[in-house]
Formats: structure tokens, C-alpha cells, sequence
């Protein structure tokens, strides 16, 4: 055996063992001259260097080695002969190899016949040229050295390159999963990048355990297919046990078994761990074992998509609770905006309707029972919406007591609504009749986005309120333009009260049996900058909605008061009645705020008479019944004015304790020479003597209808025939003309 076999079987024993011998080193031969290609082949057809075989490829010219380096990949060097075609042809494709192909990794030995012909050292050293040879130098075991020092150099430099491209495709991917939001877009996209990264075709699954709440093994722990590619695709969303192929399903519990990747032969299962418990496996076809570089990338690749995978599952969890109600499971506002907003992006508006749902008398279930209770009646009331109109129409809660059914107008009308609710709600093993009040949007009628939508079906809804509870109301555009005319009104008395537009004025009242002036009742008047004059019914209750009423009330107590004694002082002692809005009564300050106009004012407590109307004096009756002996404690009288348009219980009002009914205007104007024996304002006044209550009519307009209530025994009147409003200087001037104020 010579020195040559010799260093042949030492570099054989220190290679990877037969069996392990994988894809062959390719090496190209570029050279003029036949027989060097046959001579190289035959000398290296049996060697195996690092573990491997060589394969060759041959070109006989430097353009036909050019056409063989841009079809062929993989190639690890190339015996280039220097002169070919030209005296620097090689040299010169040498050139192409690394400017114009751009292939960097594959190795480049130089060969010649001519030893006269050598590169300059520039040439080597700028075009990574490994070696320069004779060709009458290169012997069997020299060349087998040669290559070997080029190989093991290829090698080392393309897997430096195979982890930097590696990695930055992991960057990469990683990028791209961490901005997909849906779990089985996140798992299609997990199996592309995977492919990607290890180079074969799209073939696999992905399977996700999602940890329950409780943390236990049940139905919902169980894997299931989320994502599948190729001819893996009719297995989504099956659960991981009904997987037909026993390898995958095998391999796959493996993986969530023992929390780590297996690597079979043909095909791998890749774990993807989670901090929050809900793991992740793919399954990959792969026809060769992944060598150490791609085992590792693998490895990283993991670590970075087990991250991801915890985003996905953190932004599933940040939707649910932006467009899911948690207490009913049901949809929220946010859900039905998207849902109304994609309907018309879809153009399949027309013809569907939303229809709001607000129960009634919800707050005092809430405030009898509990909120524990209350929130049980919305589980169960959200459940008969779901039963009753799941399929047919989104039903969502967009807060409260408040819910919305959105469908073909068909299917949400309150007829339909009406029938969802005919059965009892089963609520604590009791039955509970609800009664609800809608608001119902055809979507045609109103333009905008979804929450405008919404907003115009709370609008209908409140109309509906506004007409009592169990009603219902479908909205119009005149709604909008009321609404807009009272936001209008509502800035432009907010503006009248800080330029002082508002004054008050002071109608007399008289005796009917004398025509004596004995008292004035104080109105508000909002007079514009125009000269206009806004009606009170306009303006009062707008005040009292944006709680303006509050601070104008007072302001009219003590104007009234004050001028009461003024009154009093020139020698007209008349009692002054203030008109009390329900929601000035109702403040927590009422009484100390009249204790200190009272007392700031000075005026003797007798002279003053506060009017209540009916409807606010039967709401809340027990609450009612102590604010007006509280004003009886004071010494001040106390009316209900405009009595008999309310809905008066009479036992009630023999217990209140007040002093005068004023019969409203509109029962006045009624009157005639043929009804006024029997009419309403007859009917009242009998009942007050009956009580021991005086009487005054309002709006007295005519010498008839002052007769009429004097037959009827009215005590006092009110209205045009004796005296309209008048300002306080007027009004002083007026009552020095009255003959009956003398004596």
C-alpha cells in the first residue's frame, strides 16, 4: 500500500460511518481538455470526503461552465482550468462566478497546464479563490486533499449562511405571525413559514390545546385542528383523537405529552410551548432528517412562534372582552356597531331593522331585590332573546337594562318581540312577567355609520318612554330635527340666563264674589333678544331636563318673595304663589334653600303659597306627603295646580295636606252655557267643599265664565278678564286702580 492509499483510509476512518452517508458533495470540472475530466472521475469516483460521496458535473469551455453554474445549485467547488477558450478564460469566469451569479459559498480551485500563466496574487485573493495547482502536480491523494480543505471550507461557510438566512427568515416569520390576530390564520401562517424555513412544500397541520379556566382535563383541554395545508386540509377543526393517520395522531400526543418536538422519519412534529398553558403542535412533512443547522433554528424558530402564539391568544382574549358582554354571553354595543357597519359596507341594509329593548321598571326590581338579582334577570332575559331570535337576528346588550335585536324587519317587530316575551321568564325556580318599551330603526331611514345607527334607535326609544312604559316607536328624521331644536333652545336659554333675558311677571288673583285682588302668582317669562316671547312650555321643561330649573326656581322664590313684601310695605298684603317644578322639590337642598329665602327675604311665611302639580304630587306619595307637611310646618300654604288632567287617587289626596285645587285652563274653555252644570270644573269644585279646600280657576277669559264659576261656587279666578302678567312696577301701578283694593 503506498503513502497515497494510506492517507486515503485515514481520512475514510475519521468520516461518518457508512450508513450515515447522506447527499453526495457535488463538484463541477470546467476544462478544456477531455481527459482531465476522465482522469478526475476515475481517480475520486470511489472517495468519500466528510462523511460523503462526489457526484460531477462537466463543462468543456468557461461559457458552457457559466450555463452549468446558473441551472445547477448546491455545487461545492469547481476545478477550473485557467486556459480554455482564451489564455484568462477561466479567470475571467471566475469573475462571473462571484460578481454576476453572486455564488459566494462555492469553493474554486484553479488548475493548468501552463504554469506560466498564473493569477496575480490580487486575482486569488479578491475573487476567494481556496487553491492554484498544475494540473502534472495534482495526484490522486493530492487532489483528494485539495478538495477535502475546499469542501470542509464550503461546508463551514454555507452553514454559517443557512443560520443567517435561517434566522432572518425566523425574524421574518416572526414579524408576520406577531401582527396575524385570528388563531387559525396565525396556525396556516405557522405551517407557510415553517415549510419556508426548512425548505419543502406546505404539507401539514396544526393542532392548539387551549387551557380551561378551571385548569382541568376536560372536553375543552382537548387538541384540536386549527389550521391544515395540502392534503391535510378536510382535518380542520377536528378534535386531535378523530385524526384518521395513526403517525400524526401518535406523534402529535407525544408532543403535548412530553412537552418537546419528535423527529420521525419522513416527517417531524414541532412543539410550540406556552407560558399560559395553551400549546401548540405542527406536523410537517419532511422527506430527509433535518441535519444539526435546521435542528437548531428549529429550535429558535420555536421559541420565537411560542410568543406569537401567546399574542394571538392574548388579542383573542382582549376581543372577547371588547365586543362580548361577559354577564349575558352575549354580543355588546361594540359587536352591533361592526355587525350594522359591515351590513351596509355589504349593501344589504335595506330591509333589515335594529329594534332597541330596554325592560321596564328594571331600576326598582334592582333596588327591591339586589343587584345580584338584578344581574340574574339580565342573564335570563339576554337568554330568551338568544333562544327566541339566534339564527333569525344578532341579539346584544348595549348596556344596562338596554339590549338590541338586529334582523329583517320581518323578524324584530314588536309583534314578534311581543311573542318572545309572552312566556314568564323562569328566574330563581319563579316565574317573572317582564314588560319592555322599544325604539325601532329601519336601517334605509337613516344614514351614517353603525353607532349612529344606534344612537337614532335610542332616540325612538325614548320617544316610545315618553308615551309611557310598554310602548313603542319607530324612528323618523323629525325626531333629529326636534332633538336638534331642543339643543338649540337649550344653548340659547343657557345664554338667556347669563344675559339676564328671563324675568318674571305677576298675574292677580280675585275673589270671584267681590272681584277683591287677593293674591298674584309669580310666572316666569323668557322674552328673546328679538322681542319675542318663548313659550313657558317650551322652555320649562327643557330647564328642568339640563337642571336649570334648580337655580332659576330659586332665583323666582326669592324675585317673588321679595316683591311680595314690597307689596305689603305700599300697602297691598297679597299672597304670592310660586309655581315648583318636580325636580326643584325633589332636591336634597329644597328646604334649606327656602329656609334661607325665607329668612333672607324676611317675608311672613302665611303670605306665601307654592304650587305642586297633580302628577308630581302623586309620584313617590310617602316622599310627597313629608315635603308638604314640612311647608305646613312652615306656615306656607300649599296648592295642586292644574288638577283634574292627572290621574288623582281621591283617598290620597284627603290625606294630603293642602289647601287649595286650581282648575286648569284648558277645563275653563270648555265650559258653556249647556255643560257647565255638570263639567269637570263643577266636578272638582264640589269635591273640594267636600274636602274643605278652596278653589281658583284658571284662565277666566270671559264675563260667562266668570258667572258659570260663580254659580258653581269657585272660590277665586285667575286670568285675562281681570289682569294679565305684569312686571312688578306695572303691576303696582295697576293694583292703585283698582277701586276694590280701597278699603
Amino acid at each position: 500500500m503506498s503513502d497515497d492509499d494510506d492517507l486515503l483510509e485515514l481520512e475514510e476512518d475519521d468520516g461518518v460511518a457508512s450508513e450515515s452517508l447522506r447527499h453526495s458533495w457535488r463538484v463541477l470540472i470546467v476544462d478544456d481538455d477531455e481527459d482531465v475530466h476522465a482522469s478526475t472521475t476515475m481517480a475520486m469516483s470511489d472517495a468519500v470526503i466528510l462523511g460523503r460521496s462526489l457526484s460531477f458535473l462537466h463543462a468543456h469551455s468557461a461559457c458552457e461552465g457559466r450555463e452549468v453554474l446558473a441551472r445547477e445549485v448546491e455545487i461545492a467547488v469547481i476545478l477550473l482550468d485557467v486556459v480554455m477558450e482564451e489564455s484568462d478564460s477561466g479567470l475571467k469566469l471566475v469573475k462571473v462566478i462571484r460578481d454576476e451569479l453572486h455564488l459566494d459559498e462555492v469553493r474554486i480551485i484553479l488548475r493548468t497546464g501552463q504554469p506560466g500563466y498564473a493569477p496575480e496574487a490580487d486575482a486569488v485573493r479578491d475573487y476567494d479563490i481556496n487553491d492554484y495547482k498544475a494540473k502534472s502536480d495534482l495526484t490522486r491523494n493530492k487532489l483528494y486533499a485539495s478538495l477535502t480543505s475546499a469542501i470542509r471550507s464550503y461546508q463551514q461557510i454555507h452553514a454559517l449562511n443557512s443560520s443567517r438566512r435561517g434566522l432572518a427568515m425566523i425574524l421574518d416569520a416572526s414579524s408576520r405571525l406577531m401582527a396575524i390576530q385570528g388563531m387559525h390564520d396565525f396556525a396556516a401562517g405557522v405551517i407557510t413559514q415553517l415549510a419556508a424555513l426548512m425548505q419543502v412544500a406546505p404539507e401539514g397541520l396544526v393542532c392548539a390545546q387551549m387551557q380551561s379556566k378551571q385548569g382541568s382535563a376536560d372536553e375543552a383541554d382537548t387538541p384540536r385542528v386549527v389550521a391544515a395545508a395540502g392534503h391535510y386540509r378536510p382535518m380542520i377543526d377536528q378534535p386531535l383523537s378523530a385524526v384518521s393517520e395513526a403517525r400524526i395522531r401518535d406523534a402529535l400526543v407525544s408532543c403535548f405529552a412530553h412537552r418537546h418536538s419528535q423527529f420521525l422519519q419522513g416527517a417531524t412534529a414541532i412543539f410550540f410551548g406556552s407560558a399560559t398553558g395553551n400549546d401548540m403542535a405542527v406536523f410537517l412533512d419532511i422527506d430527509q432528517p433535518l441535519d444539526d443547522i435546521n435542528q437548531r433554528l428549529l429550535e429558535v424558530f420555536c421559541s420565537n412562534i411560542s410568543a406569537c402564539f401567546d399574542n394571538v391568544r392574548l388579542f383573542q382574549q382582549l376581543n372577547a372582552s371588547a365586543y362580548y358582554d361577559m354577564l349575558c354571553a352575549m354580543p355588546n354595543r361594540v359587536a352591533l356597531v361592526g355587525a350594522i357597519d359591515q351590513l351596509r359596507a355589504e349593501g344589504l341594509a335595506p330591509g333589515k331593522m335594529v329594534t332597541v329593548v330596554d325592560i321596564d321598571q328594571f331600576s326598582e326590581a334592582n333596588h327591591a331585590f339586589g343587584h345580584a338579582y338584578g344581574d340574574r334577570l339580565l342573564k335570563v332575559f339576554a337568554q330568551r332573546l338568544l333562544d327566541r331570535f339566534g339564527g333569525r337576528a344578532i341579539a346584544a346588550r348595549l348596556g344596562g337594562d338596554t339590549f338590541a335585536l338586529l334582523g329583517k324587519e320581518s323578524d324584530v317587530t314588536p309583534h314578534q318581540v311581543a311573542l318572545a316575551l309572552r312566556e314568564p321568564l323562569i328566574l330563581d325556580a319563579h316565574e317573572v312577567t317582564v314588560g319592555v318599551t322599544l325604539g325601532l330603526l329601519r336601517l334605509e331611514d337613516t344614514e351614517g355609520d353603525g353607532s349612529s345607527a344606534l344612537t337614532d334607535a335610542t332616540i325612538a326609544l325614548q320617544a316610545a318612554k315618553a308615551n309611557g312604559r310598554g310602548q313603542y316607536c319607530y324612528f323618523s328624521l323629525s325626531m333629529v330635527n326636534e332633538i336638534r331644536e331642543r339643543v338649540r333652545l337649550l344653548d340659547a336659554l343657557r345664554n338667556a340666563v347669563d344675559c339676564e333675558r328671563l324675568t318674571v311677571v305677576y298675574q292677580p288673583q280675585f275673589e270671584l264674589s267681590t272681584r277683591r285682588t287677593v293674591g298674584v302668582e309669580a310666572l316666569l317669562r323668557w322674552r328673546t333678544d328679538t322681542g319675542e316671547y318663548v313659550a313657558p312650555d317650551r322652555f320649562i321643561p327643557l330647564a328642568e331636563h339640563s337642571g336649570l330649573i334648580v337655580g332659576l326656581g330659586e332665583w323666582v322664590l326669592r324675585s317673588a318673595c321679595l316683591e311680595a313684601c314690597r307689596l305689603a310695605h305700599e300697602g297691598f298684603p297679597l299672597r304670592m304663589a310660586v309655581n315648583l317644578s318636580v325636580v326643584q322639590f325633589r332636591d336634597a337642598r329644597f328646604l334649606s334653600m327656602l329656609d334661607a329665602a325665607l329668612a333672607d327675604t324676611a317675608i311672613d311665611p302665611k303670605m306665601l303659597e307654592l304650587e305642586i302639580t297633580e302628577s308630581m304630587a302623586m309620584k313617590d306619595t310617602d316622599f310627597m306627603t313629608s315635603q308638604v307637611r314640612q311647608l305646613k310646618k312652615r306656615g306656607i300654604a300649599v296648592a295642586i295646580d292644574d288638577f283634574g288632567t292627572g290621574f288623582s287617587s281621591l283617598a290620597y289626596l284627603e290625606q294630603l295636606p293642602v289647601d287649595r285645587l286650581k282648575i286648569d285652563k284648558a277645563f275653563v274653555a270648555r265650559l258653556t252655557a249647556e255643560n257647565y252644570p255638570n263639567s269637570i270644573a263643577a266636578t272638582v269644585t264640589q269635591l273640594a267643599r267636600h274636602l274643605g279646600l278652596s278653589v281658583i280657576a284658571e284662565g277666566v277669559e270671559t264675563e260667562a265664565q266668570y258667572a258659570w264659576l260663580s254659580e258653581m261656587g269657585v272660590h277665586e279666578g285667575q286670568g285675562w278678564l281681570i289682569g294679565k302678567g305684569m312686571p312688578a312696577a306695572e303691576l303696582r301701578a295697576w293694583l292703585k286702580t283698582q277701586p276694590a283694593q280701597l278699603g
